[in-house]
């Protein structure tokens, strides 16, 4: 089922679309026949002094304003593109805490809002793709990462951090290429990060690796002893591109195709959040916009 947010935007859409419909097509009428028998009865009294014997509600005047406005952030929001926050660096150095980001929503078919039931299908996720989904042992939480399997294909993870992949009806695996291996400017328990280049179908972009930690240990509870996955039909594999900071895929399984929410397309605005240790701003005010990260997601 949708999150509250959107339960609460259907309701009162579905409220203020009634009483808007009402008053149109039938409470309006009602005044205006009202009005012009009393114009008649009283030899044409003034316009104005009709209004205030016949006003229109102000619960009715306030839903007819409201109504088109709602329900055109239904349809934006349910249909075409919703906002999404990043909350966490699983997914660095493609997105950082703090980037706002448009999703979009007709990607991968179109859902009702509430219970989230397919009405259209428009197209299917490809291999490297950036996607939202509902966390599948979760659906109330929304997680952010970049599809790697797809249905049938069997991925192995190595211990020196590559990634391999066997597409169905394949004999042979292919290792994903890396390219371009650079000490990056992140740093995660003191440690500069590796970065690289990788190619994943038609889409290349950076991934992060921590030299110093070993595959299958990091701060989430790892499945111990398994480097190779099977994707079941109608499922996807999905890592963080942060690859020793992501609880992903490789942990908790496969994402249902259900579960998709879209395609996140690009960053709309990047806030920073840094501050010192003794600042007495809320941690939630901003202190920066980093312009230079507006634009496309790869």
């Amino acid at each position: 089922m949708a999150n509250t947010f959107s339960l609460i935007l259907v309701i009162v859409t579905l409220v203020t679309g009634v009483i808007w419909a009402l008053e149109k097509w039938l409470w309006a009428k009602k005044r205006h026949a009202k009005v012009a028998q009393l114009q008649s009865e009283t030899n044409g009294i003034d316009a104005s002094l009709t209004a205030k014997i016949h006003p229109q509600p102000w619960w009715v005047e306030n839903s007819v304003s409201i109504f088109p406005v709602i329900a055109f952030v239904l349809v934006l929001r349910s249909f075409i593109f919703e906002p999404f926050q990043i909350p966490s660096g699983s997914m660095m150095p493609t997105l950082l805490v703090g980037d706002f980001i448009l999703v979009e929503k007709y990607a991968y078919g179109l859902k009702d809002p509430v219970w989230r039931t397919q009405l259209l299908e428009t197209g299917k996720p490809e291999r490297g793709d950036v996607v939202v989904f509902k966390y599948p042992k979760n659906p109330s939480i929304d997680y952010i990462k970049r599809v790697v399997g797809m249905p049938g294909d069997t991925v192995r993870y190595s211990s020196t951090k590559e990634v391999c992949i066997q597409p169905q009806g394949q004999s042979q695996c292919k290792p994903v290429k890396l390219s371009n291996v650079v000490e990056s400017e992140f740093i995660q328990n003191n440690v500069p990060l590796i970065k690289l280049d990788e190619q994943l179908g038609d889409v290349q972009h950076n991934i992060l690796i921590n030299p110093l930690r070993i595959d299958n240990v990091n701060e989430y509870e790892p499945r111990h002893g398994v480097n190779e996955w099977v994707v079941p039909q109608g499922h996807y594999f999905v890592m963080g591109d942060n690859r020793d900071n992501s609880a992903d895929s490789r942990y908790w399984g496969f994402v249902p195709e259900q579960n998709l929410v879209g395609k996140a397309v690009a960053i709309w605005i990047s806030f920073e959040f840094e501050r010192s240790a003794d600042s007495v701003l809320p941690a939630w005010i901003p202190t920066g916009v980093r312009f230079n990260r507006i634009g496309a997601i790869n």
